[in-house]
């Protein structure tokens, strides 16, 4: 499949949060400010970028061969939390600040279900290693897309005038569903 075709499926056409309904927690959760929204989504890439590419390799190379294609969403758990895990202990150690600039969002990326999400899609979709990293920081882009524009709703929506009986999580979820008939648009487009 053309790369272009899949950096623009997964980022617009077929949205994680919006049309394939994953990373909803973190999505109505975080992005209640623009700078945590993007704290998180570079965080998202770079963690879903490297359980990519090592859960691709896991299966293709230790699970698919020995027949033990059952164990995949354990095999990539584990993976994923030993990422998490070596990717904070590296980054204290040699850049303290970027460190604390993740703060909490490190140890939240191990419970968000896009990760494992997107490992097990690039697995069901048969893509090779070339296709499973564009896919995956595509849909990173894509996550952080998402976070973004929520957030920069919800700071405005923080300044208007809304009624008592929508504010809060109300709004949230009414803006959330908006959004997502607005993604739905680009469905039609291209689908993978």
């Amino acid at each position: 499949m053309n790369l272009l075709a899949i950096v623009f499926v997964a980022i617009l056409a077929n949205n994680i949060v919006f049309n394939q309904f994953l990373g909803i927690c973190p999505y109505l959760g975080v992005s209640k400010r623009l700078e945590t929204s993007l704290g998180m989504g570079i965080a998202v890439t770079f963690v879903m970028a490297m359980a990519a590419i090592v859960t691709w390799v896991v299966y293709n190379y230790v699970l698919w061969p020995l027949h033990l294609e059952y164990l995949r969403t354990i095999a990539f758990i584990l993976i994923i939390a030993g990422l998490v895990q070596l990717v904070e202990t590296i980054l204290k150690k040699t850049n303290p600040t970027l460190f604390r600039a993740l703060g909490i969002f490190l140890p939240l990326i191990t419970t968000n279900c896009t990760i494992l999400g997107v490992a097990i899609l690039n697995i069901q979709a048969e893509h090779n290693i070339i296709e499973t990293v564009v896919y995956s920081i595509s849909v990173a882009v894509g996550f952080t897309l998402a976070l973004v524009i929520m957030a920069g709703i919800r700071e405005r929506l923080d300044l208007a005038n809304v009624s008592s009986y929508l504010r809060g999580a109300a709004v949230s979820l009414v803006t959330a569903g908006i959004l997502s008939l607005a993604f739905m648009g680009f469905s039609g487009m291209m689908t993978l």
